[in-house]
C-alpha cells in the first residue's frame, strides 16, 4: 500500500510541473494558477479593506510609478524571451500601506504592498525599484505556487510515514526527525533559493526599467545597518540568505544586469 502511494505521488509530482521562464527549469506546480490567482486577488482586497492605504502622497505615487515601470520591464523581458502572454492573467496593483513593519510583498498575479516602514531604508526611487523588482520576481517565478507545492509534499510524506509506523514510539521519533529534517534540510534551503533567485531576476528587471542595478546592493547595506537587519537566526536556520551574502551576490550581478538592459536599448540608469 505504502509503495503504491509513493509511486503515484511521484507520478503526480512529475506531471504537475511548470517551467520557470527565467531559468528554464521545471518547477513544482501541484496547485494550478487558475486556483491560486483568484484566492490571491480576494485575499489582497480583504487585506486592503482591513488596513490603512496611503494615497495622494509623494511616496504613494512613487510606489505606483515604480511598480508600473517594473511591470513594463518584466513584460518586455518575457516577450523578448518567447513568453508572450505570460502576464495575461495578472491584475497589477501597487499600494502603500501605513505600517511600521520593514517589509514589502507581491502576491501571485501582481498584487503589491509596500509598508511605510520600509520607505526610509529604500531611501530613493531606485531603492524602491530594487525592492519592487525583488518582490515582483517572486510572483513572476511562481515562488508562491512552489511553496504551496512543497508544503503539500511535506504533508504527504508525513502522512506516509505515520501510516508506515504502527508503533506509537516509532511514530513519534519519525515525526520529530521528519519535521526537523525536512524543514532544515529541505524547506529552508528551498526558501533561501527562492530569495536568491528573486534577487537575480529583480536586479535584471530594475535595470531594464532604467534603474541602476548597483543600487540594489547599497539597499541591502542600509538594511543590514538598520535595526531590523541586526536580528535573525543563522543563515542555515533562516528563510532568507544573510545580508552579507545578498550584498555580495547583488554586487556581482549588477554588471550582468546592465549588460542585459543594454539589449533593450537601456544605457542610462537612474541612481536616486
Amino acid at each position: 500500500m505504502k509503495t503504491y502511494f509513493l509511486f503515484f505521488l511521484m507520478i503526480f509530482v512529475v506531471i504537475s510541473c511548470a517551467t520557470n521562464p527565467f531559468t528554464g527549469k521545471k518547477t513544482m506546480a501541484l496547485v494550478p494558477n487558475s486556483q491560486i490567482l483568484p484566492m490571491a486577488f480576494e485575499q489582497y482586497n480583504q487585506f486592503l479593506s482591513e488596513n490603512k492605504v496611503v494615497t495622494g502622497t509623494a511616496e504613494a505615487d512613487m510606489v505606483k510609478r515604480v511598480g508600473q515601470r517594473i511591470s513594463i520591464a518584466a513584460k518586455r523581458w518575457l516577450d523578448a524571451n518567447n513568453f508572450p502572454g505570460y502576464l495575461k492573467d495578472y491584475k497589477w496593483e501597487y499600494n502603500l500601506v501605513e505600517d511600521e513593519t520593514v517589509n514589502a510583498w507581491c502576491m501571485p498575479g501582481g498584487k503589491i504592498v509596500f509598508y511605510t516602514g520600509i520607505m526610509p531604508i529604500a531611501s530613493s526611487e531606485t531603492g524602491v525599484a530594487a525592492i519592487m523588482g525583488h518582490e515582483v520576481a517572486h510572483a513572476l517565478a511562481n515562488h508562491g505556487q512552489q511553496r504551496m507545492s512543497a508544503g503539500l509534499l511535506q504533508q504527504a510524506g508525513a502522512a506516509a510515514g505515520n501510516f508506515a509506523f504502527k508503533d506509537d514510539k516509532q511514530r513519534d521519533i519519525f515525526n520529530m526527525a521528519y519535521g526537523v529534517g525536512t524543514t532544515v534540510g529541505g524547506i529552508l534551503p528551498f526558501s533561501r533559493g527562492h530569495e536568491s533567485e528573486a534577487d537575480k531576476i529583480g536586479v535584471y528587471i530594475m535595470a531594464i526599467a532604467g534603474y541602476d542595478p548597483y543600487e540594489a546592493s547599497k539597499l541591502w547595506e542600509r538594511m543590514k545597518a538598520s535595526k531590523s537587519g541586526k536580528k535573525g537566526p543563522p543563515e542555515f536556520l533562516s528563510t532568507h540568505p544573510s545580508n552579507d551574502s545578498r550584498i555580495d551576490n547583488l554586487s556581482a550581478l549588477a554588471p550582468k544586469a546592465k549588460a542585459e538592459a543594454e539589449k533593450f536599448g537601456v544605457t542610462q540608469f537612474r541612481q536616486n
